[in-house]
């Protein structure tokens, strides 16, 4: 049966989650605190990219508004869908300060059966939050957590063909409300209690960040020795037991979730008590792996004091306009404080972005980025960097030295136009 549906927040996760319940025949209602999103929305600009959303949410104008005004999201709304971010806060926890200000705003809601949280927080914050809706005169409002497991780049197909939909509910009938509202969808649907729901999501990204440390690991022994970091995690990645998935050697993770999940999570651990050793040096690993990047070029080139690098890639992964926590932010930031001038080129990345990013200079075309430079390293792996005519940028580079911080081109190929060719965990 469609319901009628508010969603709190129009960021990454809540724009994906509003289009596609739409999608699925529901009314959806998106409320947001930033006048500027809200006009663009309202205007119908999509004011972030992400496949295929700009489309979903053109066909669905029908069944999907946007509102800076809480009580007119909440006016017919039957479940309420918390989709707010949880940034770290200076000790690292992660501040729910948006989920809070969401949940006061539910006292009132006249047809209101359930709310629903997606976004990440930490263990217990479900407690709590039933807790208040209770106090608030809200007993008869159930409350579930249902997780996203979306990536930025996909979080269309990633909500519509997902590989599971996790719903934490005390009771039966919330537990059915929120499955039936993902009606349409082929996926199991694993059913758990609200604190197992939370660390699901935690624990799930925990995981691929440790894969991702372990290969860069591996990558740095690799280098020591002589091995081919590729072939191995290829190899290791057949083995049915483990998988080829987030097995990339690379500069490391970044985006909106994994650093600050990574943290929220270490944090959960050492309020209670515990010490989360492999965690720690998932985290540990990450911060040193842009860090011996910069090392690597500056033994190539000797000192970067006056020295031209061109940055190609800005955001923290392809097919995203998403620059929070992007690896190419410390990369940049590092060759500043070695004496080199940054030049950049990203296709999406925004024009406005704060330091050191002010610092830099950027150019609409890679190889005009290129033009002159002593060096480049490929800090994203856009696909048409696989394009570039890589002899016309031989030619134009003062110094041919590359550094490929996400292994997307071949070395033979490379090296046979002439680069002084470095990636990572490659001979």
């Amino acid at each position: 049966m469609p319901r009628t549906i508010a969603v709190f927040g129009a960021g990454y996760i809540g724009l994906v989650t509003a289009a596609c319940l739409a999608e699925l025949g529901h009314t959806v209602v998106v409320r947001d605190i930033q006048p500027e999103r809200v006009q663009r929305l309202q205007a119908g600009e999509v004011p972030i990219f992400e496949p295929g959303l700009a489309e979903m949410i053109a066909r669905n104008t029908e069944r999907l508004s946007f509102t800076l005004d809480a009580a007119t999201a909440l006016a017919a709304a039957e479940v309420a869908y918390v989709c707010v971010d949880t940034p770290p806060t200076v000790s690292g926890d992660a501040d729910l300060s948006r989920v809070w200000s969401v949940v006061d705003s539910l006292r009132g809601a006249p047809a209101l059966l359930a709310v629903v949280v997606k976004s990440t927080v930490p263990v217990g914050t479900g407690r709590r939050i039933r807790t208040v809706l209770n106090e608030s005169g809200l007993e008869h409002v159930a409350y579930a957590s249902n997780p996203e497991f979306t990536a930025e780049g996909r979080a269309v197909a990633d909500f519509m063909t997902p590989d599971r939909i996790v719903i934490g509910g005390s009771d039966q009938d919330v537990i059915r409300l929120v499955a039936d509202l993902h009606h349409g969808i082929n996926a199991p649907i694993e059913v758990m209690d609200v604190a197992s729901a939370e660390m699901t999501k935690l624990a799930a990204n925990a995981a691929l960040m440790t894969r991702i440390s372990f290969i860069n690991e591996i990558a740095a022994l690799c280098e020591l020795t002589g091995a081919d970091v590729e072939l191995v995690s290829k190899a290791i990645g057949l083995d049915h037991r483990i998988g080829a998935h987030f097995l990339q050697a690379g500069i490391g993770w970044g985006g909106s979730c994994f650093p600050k999940d990574s943290e929220a999570l270490k944090q959960l651990a050492s309020n209670t008590g515990y010490h989360p050793q492999l965690l720690n040096a998932a985290i540990e690993v990450n911060n040193l792996q842009k860090r011996r990047a910069i090392q690597t070029l500056k033994q190539a080139l000797g000192s970067l004091e006056g020295t031209e690098i061109a940055l190609l890639g800005m955001t923290f992964k392809p097919s995203t306009d998403d620059m929070r926590e992007s690896p190419s932010t410390v990369l940049a930031a590092r060759l500043l404080a070695e004496g080199a001038r940054v030049r950049c080129w990203d296709p999406l990345a925004p024009q406005e972005l704060p330091e050191p990013w002010s610092q830099t200079t950027r150019h609409p075309r890679a190889l005009d980025a290129l033009d002159g430079a002593d060096a480049v390293i490929l800090a994203t792996a856009w696909p048409e960097l696989r394009e570039l005519p890589w002899h016309e940028a031989h030619d134009l580079m003062r110094r041919p030295v590359m550094f490929d911080g996400r292994n997307l081109l071949d070395p033979a190929k490379m090296r046979a136009l002439g680069f002084t060719y470095m990636s990572v965990g490659r001979p």
